[in-house]
C-alpha cells in the first residue's frame, strides 16, 4: 500500500539528493501495509514529485528519536523541537530508495485527490490507472 505526504519542497528535494534520510511526523498513518510514500511537494510546486520505500520507521521519545536520526535529518535541531512543540514523542520514516519522478505530476489529474494536509492513502486502481 502507498500514501502520499505533503512535504515542504526544500525538504522533498533533500530526500531525493540524499541529504535527508528521515521524514519526521507529529502523528503517522495507522495502516501498517503502506511500504511506499508518494511525495507531495507543497506549494509553491504544489506536484508529486517521486516517492521512496519505508525502510523502518522510528516512535520515540523526542531527545532520543533526534539523537537516532539527527545526521541525516535534513533539519536544524531548532527546526526539529519548533516542529515537535507540545509532543513528547514523535516519528521519523527512514526514507530508502528514492526515486525522483522525471515529470512532477498534479496530483488532482493524476491521482483525483486534493493536496493532503498530511496524507492520504491511495487506492489500488488510482495507481494503476494513472501512474
Amino acid at each position: 500500500m502507498k500514501v502520499i505526504l505533503s512535504i515542504k519542497p526544500e525538504f522533498a528535494n533533500k530526500i531525493f539528493n540524499g541529504t535527508k534520510k528521515f521524514e519526521f511526523r507529529r502523528t503517522l498513518f495507522k495502516n501498517k501495509e503502506v511500504k511506499v510514500i508518494i511525495v507531495y511537494a507543497s506549494a509553491p510546486i504544489s506536484k508529486v514529485i517521486g516517492e521512496f520505500e519505508i525502510d523502518r520507521i522510528f516512535h520515540e521519545e523526542l531527545e532520543l528519536l533526534w539523537n537516532q536520526t539527527s545526521k541525516f535529518s535534513g533539519i536544524t535541531e531548532d527546526y526539529y523541537m519548533q516542529y515537535f512543540d507540545g509532543k513528547e514523542n514523535g516519528y521519523a520514516i527512514e526514507v530508502k530508495n528514492p526515486k525522483k519522478y522525471k515529470m512532477n505530476l498534479c496530483i488532482k489529474q493524476n491521482y483525483g485527490l486534493n493536496p493532503p494536509q498530511s496524507f492520504a492513502y491511495l487506492r489500488e486502481s488510482t495507481l494503476h490507472n494513472n501512474v
